[in-house]
């Protein structure tokens, strides 16, 4: 009997990155802001800007949906989870529950939207001396259709307590791997939102951040078999995958259940792990909402015209925190957390 492949398919990134059940796309986030303003958005001319609707990278960066702070105001989302991991500057939250957060620097934010959340994700530029340089991913995973109905919630995992695990070859050279899910080596990442399917144990879920010090030797262990697992080439130069070479901006799907050796090339290598069991179950989406049915997409137009999951509390659409507020987390229920 022939030996599956270790490398399923090889394909370029393109934004949205391409994802597999149970994970929806990634989106990833870089952009070299200049230094703030009074108002913490570009101390630069925003004139050639289609303001609103700004994705060109114009100068390399974009205010994406803001028209005064780069970011997202207010939408909604249900039926699915987002994991947003802010490897350099800020993200500022809002939403319909009353919370609010600041946080970034290698923190992430688990949101679970379930049956219906509106929040806000505004970039707040703070440095007004230098640039303010904001780069993260946002992975948008699915939830089991017994638990798109559940209450939404929202982790933060603050960089301080995510698990980070570095490995040497023998030469030395380095492979630190950051666990946002899943487990490495005896360690274990923070828990899931109760309600994820990362939350439980036979989905086999990993979201984990891969750095690899030029020439580094570092083996991916194995996963469970029938798990989907893709690992994103994005920064640094090419590596070779169990003997293959892989060039940067890259999506690879491997067989799971056999161990991937990595090299990477002169460059160093920077990469995205994201696996998991499939639900294998049918998905409906239209733009925010994720269900299973047409209908149950339906449903949620009209549930969020008449309800808009609970209104909007904030005084504006795109809110951001003062300029002079750390990290912090305010939950809905008015617990304040600090990392």
């Amino acid at each position: 009997m022939a030996t599956e492949p270790l490398v399923l398919s090889v394909r370029p990134l393109v934004l949205p990155w391409e994802a597999t059940d149970p994970f929806l796309f990634c989106m990833h986030h870089d952009d070299r802001y200049p230094a703030g303003d009074d108002r913490m958005g570009p101390a630069a001319s925003l004139a050639g800007r289609d303001l609103g609707q700004d994705f060109a990278g114009k100068d390399g960066w974009r205010m994406y949906h803001g028209r005064t702070v780069p970011g997202f105001p207010q939408h909604p989302h249900r039926g699915f989870e987002t994991v947003t991991i802010v490897r350099r500057g800020f993200v500022d939250h809002a939403d319909s529950l009353g919370a609010a957060a600041r946080y970034g620097q290698g923190d992430v934010q688990w949101l679970t939207a379930g049956r219906g959340i509106v929040h806000s994700e505004m970039f707040p530029l703070l440095e007004r001396g230098g640039p303010n340089p904001v780069e993260l991913f946002q992975i948008w995973l699915n939830l089991p259709a017994a638990e798109k109905m559940a209450e939404p919630h929202f982790e933060m995992m603050w960089s301080e307590r995510i698990p980070r695990v570095v490995e040497r070859d023998a030469k030395g050279r380095a492979a630190e791997v950051v666990l946002v899910a899943g487990k490495l080596g005896g360690r274990e990442a923070l828990a899931p939102p109760p309600h994820s399917w990362a939350a439980r144990r036979e989905s086999d879920v990993a979201i984990w951040t891969i750095g690899l010090e030029a020439g580094a030797q570092w083996t991916l262990p194995p996963a469970e078999r029938g798990t989907r697992r893709n690992l994103y080439v994005f920064g640094g130069g090419s590596v070779r995958l169990g003997g293959e070479r892989v060039d940067p901006d890259r999506r690879v799907e491997l067989r799971p259940d056999a161990p991937a050796p990595l090299e990477a090339g002169e460059g160093g290598a920077e990469l995205l792990l994201l696996q998991g069991k499939p639900l294998d179950e049918p998905v409906a989406q239209l733009g925010p909402f994720v269900m299973n049915t047409q209908a149950q997409i339906r449903q949620a137009f009209v549930d969020y015209q008449a309800t808009a999951f609970g209104g909007w509390p904030w005084p504006h659409d795109d809110p951001v925190h003062p300029r002079t507020e750390g990290r912090f987390a305010r939950h809905a229920d008015a617990r304040l957390e600090r990392p």
